[in-house]
């Protein structure tokens, strides 16, 4: 499928042109202070973030954390809340219509009615949404050969697969060509191909110019797409950044892990090189060596091996530690500073 039936030839010289017109550094959504109540329980305690036009921003934290909150707060389903919200410089909720007509939106859990077909779900949305029909027509034709949903187009929504009715919740979201898309988990019961297939929907749109937040559960798939992530918890956002941002500010991103061979426990004996923080043997056999970020790493590893091999030990292998966002999730949530 061509990527270009992203946009309609008219849309797309009209977003384009008014794109040009802005600086890349615009801030598409902006939260200050978001703090939302329900009764005595505070759901969302104070948070403030950006996400700049064409960033991918993976909205993470486990469950309960507060994100889908956040989520139907940006797109005008709760209103009552304190801090603002503002999207393209509009305030919600106070501007939602306006908003609303710069946004997608795909929910946690797609509710559509079981006896309309694809065709007719996306005609009705569209039709309440104001699209012309002739443009209606086309873009529903578009979007459906993007998610491969073709096949499926006359088809009842209840005869689908919980995660070919996530395709057409998302297809439901691309209908107007929005300059913002708020997915909340579009990941969730795709098979391999199927998320594969929206991943690659995500960064051809975040490259031409769309931003996006969207949430997720399966951190590798946030890793894969996100260009900058925030972790939620307990209502609090505790990190904010890219993924070499966050390695760095957790010192995740200068570990190396030694494998010693017949293991005497020689490593206990020696003293501590310049430029390690910690040494652990997280393993049997295997050392997890924690350096200084601001230590020469080259030197710093040099140096542990050859205090390694004065001290009696025999060294089988010494590797950089392959860090991911899980790691960075894992050790976000044991605490630290806010963001």
């Amino acid at each position: 499928m061509k990527m270009g039936t992203l946009e309609t030839s008219c849309q797309r010289e009209s977003y384009l042109q008014g794109k040009e017109e802005r600086p890349m550094s615009e801030a598409v959504l902006v939260l200050k202070d978001f703090r939302k109540l329900y009764g005595d329980h505070v759901a969302v305690d104070g948070i403030s973030f950006e996400v700049q036009r064409g960033e991918v921003f993976g909205f993470i934290g486990p469950n309960g954390a507060g994100k889908t909150t956040t989520i139907k707060t940006m797109v005008g389903l709760l209103t009552q809340f304190q801090g603002t919200v503002t999207i393209a410089g509009q305030r919600m909720p106070q501007n939602k219509g306006e908003v609303h007509k710069m946004l997608g939106y795909l929910p946690q859990y797609v509710a559509f009615q079981d006896w309309r077909t694809v065709d007719h779900t996306l005609r009705t949305f569209g039709q309440l949404s104001g699209m012309p029909r002739d443009a209606l027509d086309r873009r529903i034709g578009e979007v459906l050969g993007l998610l491969d949903l073709v096949p499926v187009r006359f088809k009842r929504v209840g005869e689908l697969s919980g995660g070919t009715a996530q395709r057409v919740g998302l297809a439901q979201a691309l209908l107007r060509t929005p300059p913002l898309l708020v997915l909340d988990e579009p990941l969730a019961s795709l098979d391999p191909t199927s998320r594969h297939q929206v991943k690659t929907v995500i960064r051809q749109l975040s490259r031409e110019g769309t931003t996006i937040l969207f949430s997720s559960h399966i951190l590798s798939d946030v890793q894969d797409v996100a260009t900058r992530v925030g972790i939620l918890n307990k209502g609090r956002l505790v990190r904010v950044g890219t993924l070499d941002e966050l390695l760095h500010e957790l010192r995740l991103a200068d570990d190396v892990e030694v494998e010693l061979s017949q293991n005497s426990g020689c490593w206990h004996q020696m003293p501590r090189p310049a430029g390690v923080r910690t040494i652990e043997e997280h393993v049997p056999d295997k050392l997890l060596v924690h350096l200084d970020a601001k230590a020469d790493r080259d030197e710093t590893v040099h140096r542990l091996l050859v205090d390694l091999i004065a001290g009696g030990c025999r060294v089988r292998s010494l590797q950089p530690v392959a860090r991911s966002l899980d790691d960075i999730y894992l050790k976000s949530l044991e605490g630290g500073a806010v963001a």
